[in-house]
């Protein structure tokens, strides 16, 4: 066992020497944010989707399209806008008079990286119709069924303020999304440097393409080799089942806070986010703070508390904070 982990340490050393070449030129570009940038490479390469959250100003977009831009594949951003239609996002059929006959025109969604900016700008409509795109990779357009190129990623952001004129996100799209990061202001030092580099007309967002596409492929395949121990999946486990049952883990006072658990796609997500992070960490083996250092990025969307929680001002972090404290560590 040993010397298998030994040979898979080897393997993650190797194949993940392109994080850093990419890290480093993102960072060109974007000033601290250190947290945000490794969340997006985790989903990167645990080939799911990635939901960010801040306030105007924090550079979520600049993080966004700077990590694709380092990328050798296609990229598209999508403003979503409240008169937005799902034609301008997967395509529409187009009626040819010569041939008397329909033919497909491709919408954005047809690339490896969508930036979806603002999405809870769009209506229902067109958020339902990013669903079959996110889960199963592939846009239905009239009769025809299109797979779409991998990698696939939809990076996503939202404001949390202005709210007027927004449709939160339905439940089951908010599941899709394998992580949601929360941005928060840069430290005082962190501003200083913001404030020295970009306070100019001249700036420069321009980063070279390190890593690609068959890049990514290969890191995935070897995150999927990464050793996962019989009581870390145990473990996964049981804080999941934690959100749904507290009572059988010693926070009966959780119940009645509680109104939706995550689901089992929590499970999937929390296991292969813990393997991406500790690809990214230089590591062929998964630890418990693996778990803990990603398992609020893919836990606060899933656990659904109740009125009385929100009267009680508890959130869905202040929930899963308490059972990460609770829950036995292996």
């Amino acid at each position: 066992m040993d010397a298998g982990i030994a040979m898979i340490n080897e393997l993650v050393k190797k194949e993940s020497s392109f994080v850093s070449a990419l890290m480093l030129e993102a960072q060109k570009v974007i000033v601290g944010q250190k947290y945000l940038l490794e969340r997006l490479i985790v989903g990167l390469l645990a080939d799911g989707h990635v939901l960010v959250e801040g306030v105007p100003g924090l550079a979520k977009t600049t993080a966004v399209k700077t990590l694709a831009d380092t990328l050798q594949c296609r990229f598209q951003r999508i403003q979503f806008t409240p008169d937005m239609l799902p034609a301008d996002l997967i395509g529409t059929l187009i009626y040819d008079q010569n041939t008397r006959s329909f033919s497909v025109k491709k919408g954005p969604v047809f690339s490896n990286i969508i930036l979806a900016d603002e999405i809870n700008r769009a209506p229902a409509k067109v958020q339902s119709a990013l669903l079959e795109a996110m889960q199963e990779r592939q846009v239905t357009i009239g009769d025809s069924t299109m797979k779409l190129d991998s990698p696939f990623l939809v990076m996503a952001t939202q404001n949390p303020i202005e709210q007027e004129g927004t449709y939160p996100l339905p439940e089951a799209q908010v599941d899709r999304f394998m992580l949601k990061v929360k941005v928060t202001y840069p430290s005082k030092a962190e501003e200083l440097l913001i404030l020295k580099r970009m306070a100019s007309t001249q700036r420069s967002s321009a980063v070279n393409r390190v890593v690609t596409p068959e890049d990514i492929l290969n890191a995935r395949k070897v995150v999927d080799q990464i050793y996962m121990d019989e009581k870390i999946e145990q473990y996964i486990v049981d804080i999941v089942s934690a959100t749904r049952s507290p009572e059988n883990y010693h926070l009966a006072d959780l119940k009645p806070l509680i109104q939706y658990g995550a689901s089992p796609r929590a499970t999937i997500s929390l296991a292969l986010a813990s393997k991406a992070y500790a690809f990214l960490n230089g590591r062929g083996y998964v630890t418990p703070q693996d778990v803990k250092s990603i398992g609020m990025d893919v836990l606060r969307h899933r656990v659904v508390p109740t009125y009385e929680a929100e009267a009680e001002n508890k959130s869905s972090e202040d929930l899963v904070t308490r059972i990460f404290q609770e829950v036995k560590v292996p």
